[in-house]
């Protein structure tokens, strides 16, 4: 059984989740928002609106939608730390000539 640690927007409908065991995974939501409870995920303001419940253990909505860390874990796609989406470059000034 996984537990969620930390989730990060990247874009779209996209999150970065990191795990209890360290490991990062990309998921994609999008093809899953189907049913009642995930409408109001449809719209990207809502979905951006998202936060990890520590009794829970996942990622959760205020509209009370949750998804089980066992099927994040599953459905995302390994993230090496080191190319992190959600990390930014560093803006370099450029050299001069």
């Amino acid at each position: 059984m996984h537990f969620v640690k930390k989730a990060d927007y990247v874009s779209d409908y996209r999150l970065v989740v990191t795990f209890e065991d360290g490991t990062a995974r990309l998921v994609d939501l999008e093809p899953h928002l189907t049913g009642e409870i995930f409408e109001p995920l449809k719209d990207l303001g809502f979905f951006r609106r998202f936060r990890v419940d520590a009794d829970l253990d996942t990622v959760v909505w205020e509209n009370g939608a949750d998804m089980s860390p066992d099927f994040l874990y599953e459905i995302g796609t390994p993230v090496p730390l080191s190319a992190d989406p959600t990390r930014t470059a560093t803006a370099r000034k450029p050299s001069p000539r």
